[in-house]
């Protein structure tokens, strides 16, 4: 099969992995802006999202939605969760039937706490579909630099198609059939790389950092599990993988919004002067609705959604973590007989 991708979004990480896709196979790139997508197919340059980056000559940019899916064979949602349904909404008319949908959004649906490849299954029913997840930094990715990530998919050969597509020599492309685990890491990584940015705004050291991620990643193994996940997923890119370069790299949007916060901004303010979207801002109080909808406890993730939510300072989000009661390390974790 001669396969053409299309990819809808064209924010950082979409204009990435569209670049990644256009130097194998016919690429379309959707753009809400037509600057945006004039500057993509006549300057092979998006310099909004990535400056200095030159775009491969095969990778074309439309703002019409119905032509940038019209013919494609696979398509790549690059849509932030809080306008995801919307968007596919609107392209289900256009996306042929059987064709397998994408998602690079690491988020959850505030209004249904609904991750997004359901939010795909309910929008375009028949069609397979998956996540692109992984310790993935665009700017990094763009240039060049080697990393690894992975597509989680339910259809295993579909997975495979899609790894043959976007597999180079600098991105080594992995397959999970782990759907729920992986993108449940994935929205989880984006809440706690808040609460390891706040650490750093409040001017704590790397033995704070270190405790904040690995309590986090019990939290993230926790309900990952609880939701039927596997729990070698917690140890894979898209969990420890992913979790570890979100909340340590100075490129991670989530972290440096929590740093700002963390300094004493606020949230509002913080937002405002932000040009992409913080994933992590909008998915804190949908995650810990889901973690207590199914008997999971997460107290750094119920923080981080307080701060969000302006009914906690940072430094009392802090001294609630730091005054909890003594347990042993292993309580609450699903995976070990009896740690409960």
């Amino acid at each position: 099969m001669t396969h053409r991708v299309a990819v809808i979004g064209a924010g950082s990480w979409g204009t990435t992995v569209a670049a990644i896709a256009a130097r194998r196979v016919p690429t379309v790139l959707w753009a809400r802006r037509a600057e945006v997508a004039r500057s993509i197919t006549v300057d092979r340059s998006n310099p909004d999202y990535l400056p200095g980056v030159v775009l491969p000559p095969g990778l074309r940019a439309t703002t019409s939605e119905a032509e940038a899916v019209s013919d494609a064979t696979v398509v790549v949602m690059a849509v932030p969760s809080h306008g995801f349904r919307q968007v596919a909404r609107r392209l289900a008319p256009h996306v042929g039937a059987g064709v397998p949908v994408l998602s690079l959004s690491k988020g959850l649906e505030r209004e249904t706490n609904a991750r997004m490849t359901e939010v795909l299954a309910q929008e375009l029913p028949g069609r397979a579909v998956g996540v692109l997840s992984g310790p993935n930094l665009a700017r990094e990715i763009a240039a060049g630099q080697p990393a690894a990530t992975v597509v989680a998919m339910t259809d295993e050969e579909v997975a495979r198609e899609v790894q043959t597509l976007l597999h180079t020599d600098r991105l080594r492309i992995y397959t999970n059939d782990d759907l729920v685990g992986c993108e449940v890491a994935g929205a989880t990584k984006n809440v706690l790389a808040l609460a390891a940015g706040m650490s750093v705004g409040l001017g704590l050291g790397d033995s704070s950092l270190a405790a904040l991620v690995t309590r986090g990643l019990v939290e993230m193994g926790r309900l990952m599990v609880a939701m039927g996940g596997d729990p070698m997923t917690v140890a894979s890119l898209a969990g420890v993988g992913d979790l570890v370069a979100t909340c340590t790299s100075s490129l991670s949007r989530n972290r440096g919004v929590g740093v700002a916060l963390g300094s004493g901004r606020a949230v509002e303010d913080v937002v405002s002067e932000t040009r992409m979207v913080a994933e992590g801002l909008k998915s804190a109080r949908p995650l810990v609705d889901m973690a207590a909808a199914h008997g999971v406890e997460m107290p750094i993730g119920e923080q981080v959604a307080a701060v969000v939510d302006g009914s906690q300072t940072v430094l009392a989000a802090l001294t609630s973590l730091m005054t909890r009661s003594a347990k042993s390390e292993f309580w609450g974790v699903p995976t070990r007989p009896g740690g409960r």
